[in-house]
């Protein structure tokens, strides 16, 4: 039988005059009683653990780390912005990254976006092993999240000074209201808190716990899921539970999409701790788990294609040089090419021609200029579950 525990109390607030029940959540951690993580939760606990330690060990296997980090992180930006409705897909990421063109710029521009948000919080923890993750650190990632068009009038970078509420049409209609404004501050400043604190329960529920507290309190206008995400990436390196932020946990949540929802749900409605927390570590062990198969097979058909590329004829050092770079990127043209090397423009058309006659790049414009070259197995192992 689930767990039924007071996780908040509800406050009267008026959203353009009509009256709603606003949801001020009880700090964390869970209490009366507390988090029970006997039984089940332990198992799913250490088969998560077992999941990560196992993806982390592939990362490890490669020349570079640098190699899965690139596509992993993007692979996440890419599947936290389709949970929120953003279409666009990995290869058009990396399409827009190689030539500054996209058929939708706009919203590749949000996936962008995250990336440069995670870029900057992790440039900023790594700064200092005491640099906490703060309320000014979340907004300067908000800051970068928001950034363009789509984002200026979300007060990027802002803790929110209005009601907001999530699902329906209107306040009267809204599956969920979050804490009204004022209590904001107080409550975001006091899971940020928590998560310095020296709490005994494992990191990794620790985090899973941290993220569903941020849903709802929701401190941000708009882009509060993809930071909430974020943030469980920022505690597990932060916590070593990974070593990089190579778990592509959106994927898990994305086939999950309203069970994701109807679990925040349940801790929000009836304290539901445990069933969240058995819900989350589920996710983990799977994202973990599809991972580290892609990492295994991209690192065999790394190794393949570097062999198959020394053995041609035609190899020349050149080649051999942008096929090392090709995992990190793995859509280029000539001028990126020359650029990478540090090599002449017809060194770099020979090199490209050499890995396209090996098969390991392919042309994908069908254009006589300005033509564009795709990693296209590579891409094929790293986009195959996007959705």
């Amino acid at each position: 039988m689930a767990k039924r525990r007071q996780s908040g109390r509800q406050q009267p607030v008026e959203i353009d005059g009509t009256a709603v029940g606003a949801f001020i959540p009880l700090p964390l951690p869970p209490s009366d009683p507390p988090l029970d993580t006997s039984g089940s939760i332990d198992g799913l606990h250490a088969e998560a653990m077992a999941a990560l330690a196992r993806l982390q060990l592939a990362g490890r296997m490669v020349p570079s780390p640098d190699w899965f980090l690139y596509g992993f992180v993007r692979k996440e930006a890419v599947l936290t912005s389709q949970i929120e409705g953003t279409q666009a897909t990995l290869q058009d990421v990396l399409e827009y990254e190689a030539t500054d063109e996209a058929e939708h710029p706009e919203e590749v521009e949000e996936v962008c976006n995250y990336v440069e948000a995670l870029t900057y919080a992790r440039r900023e923890l790594s700064r200092s092993k005491n640099r906490a993750i703060d309320t000014k650190l979340l907004c300067g990632a908000h800051k970068r999240l928001m950034k363009g068009s789509r984002g200026a009038n979300k007060k990027p970078g802002a803790i929110r000074a209005a009601q907001n509420w999530i699902g329906g049409q209107d306040p009267s209609t809204a599956r969920f209201v979050p804490p009204p404004p004022d209590e904001v501050p107080g409550a975001i400043e006091a899971l940020l808190a928590w998560t310095a604190s020296d709490d005994p329960l494992p990191p990794l529920i620790r985090a899973g716990l941290a993220h569903a507290q941020f849903e709802t309190i929701h401190p941000f206008l708009d882009g509060n899921g993809r930071i909430g995400r974020l943030l469980i990436m920022l505690l597990l390196e932060r916590w070593g539970v990974l070593d990089l932020p190579i778990l592509y946990l959106s994927l898990a949540l994305k086939r999950r999409q309203l069970r994701y929802y109807d679990r925040l749900m349940a801790v929000r409605q009836r304290g539901d701790w445990e069933a969240w927390i058995e819900f989350y570590l589920e996710c983990v062990r799977e994202s973990a788990d599809d991972g580290t198969a892609i990492a295994q097979e991209l690192f065999a058909l790394l190794g393949q294609d570097r062999q198959r590329l020394t053995a041609h004829e035609r190899a020349t050092v050149a080649a051999i040089r942008l096929h090392d770079l090709l995992p990190s990127h793995p859509i280029v043209t000539a001028a990126r090419v020359e650029e990478m090397l540090g090599i002449t423009a017809p060194t770099a058309r020979k090199a490209i021609e050499v890995a396209e006659e090996v098969g390991i790049l392919r042309e994908t414009t069908g254009k006589p200029r300005d033509r564009v070259y795709a990693y296209h197995r590579y891409l094929k192992v790293l986009t195959g579950d996007e959705g």
